[in-house]
């Protein structure tokens, strides 16, 4: 949050209102499931979510491309079969299917621009998936699939700003 506020990170803000969105939903799904450790480090994350994008709409990256229609389309697209279905489960895993491809964004974004991320922000949201992982009363769909999910995802995505050969470019010219 801090680096949003000094203009050194630029967060892209299709991607954390998608996340914003779905976790939300993702929380109240496991909550109706009985899975409250999943849906606490769901609705946990919602609310740090909007503050990205409440902060980031002054300072982020506001742009809205092609891919990024594309990707706002299938999370409309997972939310429609969701409500057909009606179902906790399939609620949780639309959920990360749909997050996912709001995902993409971003890592191109970190890709393309990875000192306008931060990677501690990231690696911090994998922890705590790693950490409900741990104390899930029962492996179920429900309980289990967000958080797994936040682990992989999030490790990708720190892999992909600390490894990134730009990153070493624009830190070896700040020095």
């Amino acid at each position: 949050m801090i680096e949003i506020i000094k203009g050194t990170t630029k967060p892209r803000i299709v991607t954390w209102f998608t996340w914003m969105l779905l976790t939300g939903i993702g929380s109240a799904a496991s909550f109706a499931d009985g899975q409250v450790p999943s849906g606490v480090l769901m609705l946990c994350g919602s609310f740090g979510l909007a503050l990205v994008v409440a902060l980031g709409l002054k300072r982020g990256d506001r742009s809205l491309g092609r891919l990024d229609i594309v990707c706002l389309v299938g999370a409309a697209v997972g939310l429609l079969l969701w409500f057909i279905f009606n179902s906790p489960t399939i609620g949780v895993l639309a959920a990360v299917t749909i997050d996912f491809v709001g995902a993409i964004p971003t890592f191109k974004h970190s890709w393309q621009k990875p000192h306008e991320e931060t990677w501690i922000t990231f690696a911090g949201i994998g922890l705590g998936g790693a950490i409900t992982l741990f104390i899930v009363d029962e492996w179920t769909a429900t309980a289990i699939a967000y958080p797994m999910y936040l682990v992989v995802l999030n490790v990708a995505l720190v892999l992909c700003i600390v490894a990134n050969p730009a990153r070493k470019l624009v830190t070896e010219s700040d020095s």
